[in-house]
């Protein structure tokens, strides 16, 4: 009698024993896929998860600021850039430089864009958003259809909440339309002198989560029609964030 009881002990414990270890197995894949996103879940926290993308603010195509077709005596005069070129109704256009005013108008590749070659010195053009500042930090960029012709750059241009104006880095293309993009937290910037148009001292830890202006200048007086020395700058698209006034 003592033994069959002790067996039925030995039997029951054997039960609780494999009953407590199957509770304890979790299926294959489950545990490991919970303490990942566990994991994840603490990494989003801690960092505050991943910064906001960037959003597109404005796409700015440029339109003839004039009436009917120019002529021969006439071109250059009518083409010239006015707020009446700018699209975009919430923009205002900012020209610099002595000689700003011969930046013109013209048609290539059935776009409209912005050409300096008629200019006498360095020029510099931006808008402005009437509503709202542009926050330009992270993963913020400019996207441009450009073409710089002998040895000319196209750099960008922003001037900051504090009145300054920085210039950055210069692309060239070689004579053709391409597209480019500027990514502002990697390029190195410089003071802008805004009625020269020329560079000072390199600025550093510049704050661009405020910018008033954005565009672009060519450091180099235009070098007239034809092959001589420009840039052109069409279709220009930001993404980034805006900021209110």
């Amino acid at each position: 009698m003592q033994r069959r009881i002790s067996l039925a002990v030995i039997a029951l414990g054997l039960v609780a024993l494999a009953s407590g270890a199957f509770a304890d197995q979790q299926p294959a894949g489950r545990g490991r896929a919970a303490g990942a996103a566990g994991q994840a879940e603490g990494r989003g926290a801690r960092a505050g998860g991943p910064p906001a993308a960037p959003v597109l603010l404005f796409k700015e195509v440029w339109k003839k600021p004039y009436e009917g077709e120019p002529t021969e005596a006439n071109r250059d005069i009518i083409r010239r850039v006015t707020p009446a070129a700018v699209v975009t109704q919430k923009l205002e256009l900012k020209l610099y430089g002595a000689d700003a005013k011969n930046v013109l108008v013209t048609e290539h590749e059935d776009r409209e864009d912005l050409w300096n070659g008629m200019t006498t010195s360095p020029v510099a053009v931006t808008v402005r958003d009437r509503t709202s500042y542009f926050d330009l930090s992270g993963r913020a960029r400019l996207r441009w259809i450009v073409r710089t012709n002998a040895l000319h750059q196209v750099h960008p241009v922003l001037k900051l909440a504090d009145g300054r104006l920085i210039i950055g880095d210069g692309q060239e293309t070689g004579g053709e339309f391409v597209q480019r993009e500027v990514a502002f937290n990697t390029s190195k910037w410089y003071l802008l002198d805004p009625q020269k148009v020329v560079t000072t001292t390199e600025v550093t830890n510049a704050d661009l989560t405020k910018v008033d202006e954005i565009g672009f200048a060519d450091l180099s007086p235009g070098g007239g029609h034809n092959s001589a020395g420009w840039i052109n700058v069409s279709h220009v698209e930001l993404y980034a964030k805006a900021v209110p006034r």
